[in-house]
């Protein structure tokens, strides 16, 4: 069944539990430094716009299919002005979306870039569950 045609509970479950997935991977690599720093990096950004996503659908708000997560907290912001405070943090998460996916644009993350994505990540992330709670 398509997304579409789920109901709205169930469609927040998933972005929720998507989310969760991409946090206990991102936390795994930097418990254990089993990978490189770009994989916690990547996964920081698309944590982050799982849970904007889960907002969105919790507050019925239709989006377009983007993953720049400045635009997702826009969106946000039009229906609870207390998202800007989370602007930093989303502009400094979306540099992690592009430059860790295409070889052309590959810059090697530190584990301390890691640790600052994944930080990040875990604020927005809160702040996100307080409002859906």
């Amino acid at each position: 069944m398509k997304d579409n045609f789920k109901p709205q509970e169930l469609l927040v479950e998933e972005w929720l539990k998507r989310a969760y997935d991409d946090e206990l991977n991102a936390r795994s690599i930097l418990t254990h430094k089993d990978g490189t720093p770009n994989g916690p990096c990547f996964l920081s950004q698309q944590m982050v716009e799982k849970y904007l996503k889960a907002y969105l659908v919790f507050r019925k708000k239709r989006f377009p299919r983007i993953h720049a997560l400045d635009n997702l907290l826009e969106l946000c912001v039009e229906m609870d002005s207390s998202f800007r405070k989370l602007k930093k943090d989303a502009i400094f998460l979306n540099k992690f979306l592009v430059a860790t996916r295409y070889p052309s644009d590959y810059p090697e993350f530190s584990w301390k870039d890691a640790k600052e994505a994944y930080d990040a990540a875990l604020r927005m992330k809160d702040f996100v569950l307080e409002k859906i709670k």
